[in-house]
């Protein structure tokens, strides 16, 4: 009855205005959130480095330093994500989802005018870190919300597809950011760029806020949670509820979320680095980065839809045993291979491995709980799994080089060991793709 409801609502004219509207409105904010959170992560790379810590810190303390700092953003993620699903529940998507972007932006920017090292000693330190912080609450807050937006808005039989519109954010943010990064470092050289000429991609955060709330103020809640309002269904606390009776979910969409972003910053953010200290040269990995980005912007919406039609569990089962056995020779190619040939290998392991898991995820995180629980659902398990895998595993990876004198391999079993987990919990979460699929199947209305 509830369905037939919501089905009745969602075909009303202008609807199908209303879903392009909302998804536009979920990529532009996604990409806006991203290239601030992203900025951050290059910048960690080649930058703060050097900026924030003493001159006579030797390059690879300063880098874990450096990469430690970006994990406190991912530390924060849970706070934004329970703060957000608190409100997201009880009030609507939209309203969170609109401050998340203006606190975003504001960090941002304020990070584009913080003194370095030089100038303040450790407070500079510790104003970047606070800001980061600010960052990952903001960007905590803001996936669940996105992402509901699409795939509540979404016609049924194509929540993955509109799902991947939030997920293709990513992509765009970061190709947004490495592109200005690339841009503003071609046109100043090396010595400008480091000394002043890194500020300006964190400022055009500014613009770029007033352009997603232009779109994401038009928006509005989809009928599925509106009828949660009407029905009185909504919680009066959400997070504490969700864990007393989805505690399965939460942790199935944790362990989701471990293989993908793993291979993700491996690839973006720590090749960065570990190229410089083994090679003399990030240049390729830069190049490799926007290539990927620009592909993610076409693969994520298409493995989206692929999920759609051959259901979610077994794209990512098969995503996750290849991450957990490319990560050993990408290490010996970083090493030894042709640096012309990067670009290639990084195509295989983010356009095809990493989005073929990122693209459904969305839709498959909505899928594990009921709408009146779903925001603080997908953003506990979202961000959880953040934690343990983005935001610890360039800080991991550059402690384990430390440690074992530049050999990969603690890193490559620290990436498969989260593929194993991912698989896992792709065996055990809830897939109605699939179950469709089944059931079509044993009534004899697709071939077996």
């Amino acid at each position: 009855m509830v369905q037939q409801v919501v089905d009745a609502k969602t075909s009303q004219p202008g609807q199908g205005r209303e879903r392009r509207l909302v998804a536009a409105a979920a990529f532009i904010g996604t990409t806006v959130e991203y290239y601030d959170f992203y900025l951050y992560a290059t910048a960690s790379a080649l930058v703060f480095k050097t900026e924030f810590f003493p001159k006579e810190t030797d390059a690879l303390t300063a880098l874990i330093v450096s990469f430690a700092t970006y994990g406190v953003g991912f530390v924060a993620r849970p706070l934004g994500g329970v703060v957000a699903g608190h409100f997201g529940d009880r009030t609507g998507r939209k309203r969170v989802l609109v401050w998340s972007l203006l606190v975003m932006g504001a960090a941002t920017a304020l990070i584009g005018v913080l003194p370095t090292y030089e100038h303040m000693g450790f407070t500079a330190l510790v104003g970047l870190v606070t800001l980061r912080l600010v960052q990952g609450i903001a960007s905590g807050a803001e996936w669940g919300g996105s992402a509901l937006l699409t795939v509540e808005h979404a016609p049924r039989g194509l929540r993955g597809l509109f799902g991947s519109f939030t997920q293709t954010g990513s992509a765009a943010g970061m190709l947004l950011s490495t592109g200005v990064f690339t841009v503003v470092q071609g046109m100043l050289g090396t010595e400008a760029f480091l000394a002043w000429g890194w500020r300006i991609p964190f400022l055009l955060s500014i613009v770029l806020v007033i352009i997603g709330l232009v779109v994401r103020v038009r928006v509005h809640d989809a009928p599925e949670f509106l009828l949660v309002q009407e029905e009185h269904r909504v919680h009066r606390l959400p997070v504490r509820d969700v864990l007393r009776r989805h505690p399965r979910g939460v942790l199935i969409t944790a362990g989701l979320r471990l293989a993908q972003p793993a291979i993700f910053s491996i690839m973006t953010a720590f090749a960065l680095s570990y190229l410089v200290l083994r090679r003399g040269d990030s240049s390729a990995g830069l190049t490799s980065v926007l290539i990927v980005s620009a592909l993610s912007l076409l693969t994520t919406p298409l493995w989206g839809w692929a999920s759609d039609r051959l259901g979610r569990r077994p794209i990512a089962v098969c995503a996750s045993i290849a991450i957990g056995v490319l990560i050993w020779p990408y290490f010996g190619f970083l090493d030894r291979g042709p640096l012309a040939l990067l670009p290639l290998v990084t195509v295989i392991g983010m356009n095809v491995l990493h989005d073929a898991i990122y693209g459904p995820q969305a839709a498959w995180f909505a899928e594990q709980f009921p709408a009146e629980l779903r925001y603080s659902g997908i953003s506990l398990g979202y961000q959880v799994g953040s934690i343990l895998s983005v935001g610890l595993t360039p800080l991991l990876a550059s402690w384990f080089i430390h440690l074992t004198g530049g050999d990969p391999w603690p890193v490559c079993a620290l990436v498969s060991g989260y593929a194993v987990v991912s698989l896992i919990a792709a065996l055990l979460a809830r897939d109605p793709v699939e179950s469709e699929l089944r059931a079509r199947r044993q009534d004899g209305l697709v071939s077996a």
